[in-house]
């Protein structure tokens, strides 16, 4: 029986949550809401714009290319004419030093193809 004594005590005791109470009202909130309901954006100018947006005028239209008058004597003229070439100067510089700088091609492939010196491992 006393088992059952402090369960009612406990129960009484325990917190419980109602849902009869009336939530509180937030103040800030609601004047917030009101004031922007309330709001009346002003009435734009017809004429606002001007002088602010530039009046649109079209590009003018271009000019399609035209091909030369005598077409085959240009292309003639173009391919008797030899491509110059510049001439390079050899130079040495501290950066070739002892390479075989603008001896050629020849020169080139016979670097590649010679065996190339180990070095001596000393262990």
């Amino acid at each position: 029986m006393s088992s059952m004594k402090f369960l009612r005590q406990a129960a009484r005791s325990a917190r419980t949550f109602s849902t009869t109470s009336v939530a509180r009202k937030d103040l800030v909130q609601d004047l917030y809401v009101k004031e922007l309901k309330a709001y009346k954006a002003p009435a734009a100018v017809k004429d606002a714009h001007v002088g602010v947006v530039k009046n649109f005028s079209l590009p003018a239209i271009p000019k399609p290319p035209t091909l030369p008058v005598d077409l085959a004597a240009e292309l003639a003229a173009y391919d008797a004419t030899e491509p110059t070439k510049a001439e390079v100067e050899v130079t040495s510089s501290s950066v070739h030093a002892g390479e075989d700088v603008g001896k050629g091609a020849d020169a080139f492939l016979g670097f590649l193809e010679a065996d190339v010196k180990q070095a001596e491992v000393h262990h």
